[in-house]
């Protein structure tokens, strides 16, 4: 089986209180970014980096802040839009920051707490979409 998958971070494992209000947050707000939930199985799903699961009475819920590159700030306004949709709480209206010239974002709480942005960085150039991973 082949995937894409990231350049830095391997992946990111959340823990879902309702795994099904996660789910269709998660499937919503990334469906803006182009993303789709790529593997999935009962109680977890897979989107690129992303791995989710569903929290058991011994395991709590995971908070982290998550940020999900996209190319333009059209889609930093569309994930915020959908993200809100989708059961998400505002954590910062779209807009530039201060952190470097160019830095375009918009956070939203998931349904879980965790703090979710999507952040343009200006133009840029990549060398690559993703990187391609074929077993041997």
């Amino acid at each position: 089986m082949t995937w894409h998958t990231g350049r830095l971070i391997d992946h990111v494992h959340l823990r879902a209180r309702n795994f099904a209000t996660t789910r269709y947050f998660y499937e919503h707000a990334l469906a803006a970014l182009g993303f789709r939930i790529e593997q999935q199985g009962q109680g977890w799903f897979q989107v690129d980096e992303l791995f989710v699961d569903t929290a058991d009475a011994r395991t709590v819920p995971t908070h982290i802040h998550l940020a999900f590159q996209v190319r333009d700030r059209d889609m930093v306004d569309a994930f915020y839009k959908a993200a809100l949709m989708a059961g998400g709480t505002d954590n910062g209206r779209p807009g530039e920051r201060p952190y470097h010239p160019g830095y375009y974002a918009a956070f939203v709480l998931d349904p879980d707490g965790n703090n979710v942005e999507a952040v343009f960085h200006g133009p840029v150039r990549r060398s690559a979409d993703a990187v391609r991973v074929d077993p041997a």
